[in-house]
């Protein structure tokens, strides 16, 4: 059963050794529709993961990720497509994910180690990544590539450090691009009501 139409808000994390927001690595049910916004996290070992591999296939799709405020992290954004061995030692390495659709904007971090480490699968490759306005204060003793992508494409706008050549800047005027959908998903219209009741004590 996949994980469709997931809402995170006005989360505030403290994860050391994980990630503010962490999708995979079993999705072997996909992951769909999934928006998150005004996320604050602080001593994060990375802003966004998503891991997969070779075998687990399934999907990660139609993410978007806006107004993250990020204090001191080794990555903001992380995506890997080779995360560990495989729990399963039959599995039938063409089962290959597909990671597409995924868009980060509006988004200020500072002291990091690393921008992003972007790695998809070699002949299958993470698509239709999009990444506009968003500022990243290296730490002081940061790695001097602030980018590692490989087996990528997408684009990006107002970014800083520059972004990987996998990652193209179009720009300012591009600057509206990975646009958070303004259309409510279902889980929205859901109305929350409180309730009384009395008990009698014998």
């Amino acid at each position: 059963m996949p994980t469709k139409q997931l809402v995170i808000r006005r989360l505030t994390c403290i994860s050391p050794y994980s990630a503010a927001i962490a999708l995979g690595s079993e999705m072997s049910g996909g992951i769909q529709d999934v928006r998150a916004e005004d996320i604050t996290a602080v001593h994060t070992e990375s802003g966004v993961r998503i891991k997969t591999a070779r075998g687990r296939g399934g999907f990660v799709k139609d993410i978007f990720v806006r107004r993250m405020s990020l204090h001191t992290m080794k990555w903001v954004f992380w995506m890997t497509g080779n995360y560990k061995q495989h729990a399963d030692n039959h599995y039938d390495p063409n089962a290959l994910p597909v990671i597409q659709g995924i868009n980060y904007r509006d988004i200020v971090a500072n002291n990091v180690s690393m921008a992003a480490r972007l790695e998809g699968i070699e002949g299958d490759p993470f698509t239709q990544i999009c990444i506009a306005n968003v500022t990243i204060g290296m730490a002081a003793k940061a790695k001097k590539v602030p980018w590692t992508c490989t087996d990528v494409e997408g684009i990006t706008s107002g970014v800083s450090p520059r972004p990987c050549d996998l990652l193209p800047d179009q720009g300012q005027k591009k600057i509206t691009a990975c646009d958070f959908p303004a259309e409510p998903l279902s889980i929205d219209r859901v109305l929350l009501k409180t309730c009384t009741y009395r008990v009698n004590h014998m």
